[in-house]
């Protein structure tokens, strides 16, 4: 259960830095808060922030529940792919939002694995 609390650490840490990438966007482009609009270039770190914060809602979850129910490695080890897939959908989403798929897939696939994974774990327990 190490590995999955180290990597529930690393992807709050990175929710973290995106939400500070979010200040500097702000900063860098004069969008004054409350503002959630005006500049391309905020709007676009601010999506990547607020999607991330919606997608940690269901992996954070997924993957303990991965992790208690079925496995602990394969849950951090899903969640380390969730991790990275937002690095990707980040670089991806700043430069042309239309290129964020591939990111974007590889987090929603592994929340999809990871939730499948406690499912059939809580039911084999059944």
């Amino acid at each position: 259960m190490e590995f999955v609390a180290l990597i529930t650490l690393l992807l709050i840490v990175q929710y973290l830095v995106f939400g500070a990438l979010v200040g500097k966007a702000r900063g860098d482009t004069g969008v004054a808060a409350p503002a959630v609009t005006g500049h391309e270039d905020f709007e676009r770190a601010y999506r990547v922030q607020m999607n991330t914060l919606e997608q940690l809602m269901i992996a954070l979850p997924a993957m303990w529940v991965c992790a208690y129910y079925f496995m602990p490695l394969p849950a951090a080890l899903l969640g380390l792919a969730f991790f990275m897939g937002r690095v990707l959908y980040r670089a991806t989403y700043v430069k042309d939002p239309a290129k964020r798929g591939p990111g974007m897939m590889i987090g929603f696939l592994a929340c999809v694995i990871m939730i499948a994974l406690g499912l059939w774990g809580v039911i084999s327990k059944l």
